[in-house]
């Protein structure tokens, strides 16, 4: 806004219009107000709210591919499932409250959901999740489980990078292994020391390892 505050204010207008705005409505949710250069969003469903988070971020990644570095818009994002009281038109309550705050938990770009949304949400869309614990949140009594989404993706490419083969030890190594018992003599329930009188000894068997 600093260096250039016309040009940033007609890109922010145009994310919304061509990107924010229908993608909300794509996924049956409803632009409640505005706030400067951010917005409140309601949504009858929390799995639609987190699949527009998504769709949205990943949309203003590919926007912003086109720009300088220096003129990139990232958003935070922030979801909660909660009562909320409605009146005129708008939504209060702390339903809006952690939403809020939770959005200052997120990365640029990135989205932070609370516990009781990660509950809904784990098994039915396809994106990773980072746990962040119980989160103290401004003006909200009780500690709020907080979870990051991150692209299930780019998780899965870099599990796939990684070479889980063990490395080989430069020297010899000796692994000692608990002994079984398959004689009938309980004598023999402990490895004996050999000595020069010792003609064979006894049936022991190597539990298998892998």
């Amino acid at each position: 806004m600093g260096e250039d505050e016309e040009g940033t204010l007609a890109a922010l207008t145009a994310h919304l219009k061509d990107l924010i705005e229908p993608c909300i409505a794509e996924h049956r949710g409803r632009v409640v107000k505005t706030t400067g250069d951010g917005l409140l969003a309601e949504f009858a469903s929390v799995v639609d709210a987190v699949r527009c988070a998504v769709a949205f971020q990943e949309g203003m990644a590919e926007r912003n591919t086109d720009r300088s570095e220096d003129r990139h818009i990232a958003f935070r994002v922030g979801v909660n499932l909660g009562d909320v009281i409605v009146q005129e038109g708008d939504i209060y309550g702390d339903g809006v409250n952690v939403a809020a705050r939770l959005e200052g938990l997120a990365e640029p770009g990135g989205i932070c959901i609370s516990g009781n949304v990660h509950e809904q949400v784990v098994n039915r869309i396809d994106v990773g999740f980072d746990d962040l614990g119980p989160q103290r949140l401004k003006n909200i009594g009780n500690p709020q489980w907080a979870f990051r989404i991150h692209s299930q993706q780019s998780s899965v490419s870099a599990e796939t990078d990684v070479d889980d083969t063990p490395p080989l030890p430069d020297k010899p190594s000796i692994a000692v292994l608990p002994f079984e018992n398959m004689s009938a003599d309980p004598e023999q329930e402990y490895f004996p020391t050999a000595s020069p009188r010792t003609s064979s000894p006894s049936c022991q068997r190597f539990p298998a390892y892998s």
